[in-house]
């Protein structure tokens, strides 16, 4: 459990470089909020962000219909912002400003054309 969600431990956690695109789920009642003040870690240690459209889309549903935001991870790279991934493959983030960010919305069965237009 090197995620953490509010308890202060040593995550041992080491940089990594991201891949091109991450993925954000969420529900709708945050998209407002997201596309104003970007992704934030609120209580955890980090913002989690996947690797695949699909695991995004089941966090999203866990909080009612599923808004999958893009995260473009070379930019934020490039812009000097640092990443780790952790040992189960969720990506971790201080935040993610919203100029990094894309909104789509996620319907059941179009997770192709989501990625396509990634």
């Amino acid at each position: 459990a090197n995620q953490g969600h509010s308890i202060e431990v040593d995550l041992q956690l080491e940089s990594a470089v991201p891949p091109d695109v991450l993925y954000h789920g969420t529900g709708h009642g945050a998209v407002e909020l997201i596309m104003h003040n970007g992704l934030k870690k609120m209580s955890r240690h980090h913002v989690h962000l996947s690797q695949d459209i699909e695991t995004a889309i089941k966090v999203g549903a866990r909080h009612g219909k599923p808004v999958v935001f893009v995260v473009d991870a070379a930019a934020m790279y490039s812009s000097g912002y640092t990443f780790y991934c952790s040992d189960n493959g969720v990506w971790l983030v201080d935040c993610v400003p919203p100029e990094f960010l894309q909104k789509r919305e996620a319907e059941p069965g179009n997770e192709k054309e989501l990625k396509k237009r990634s």
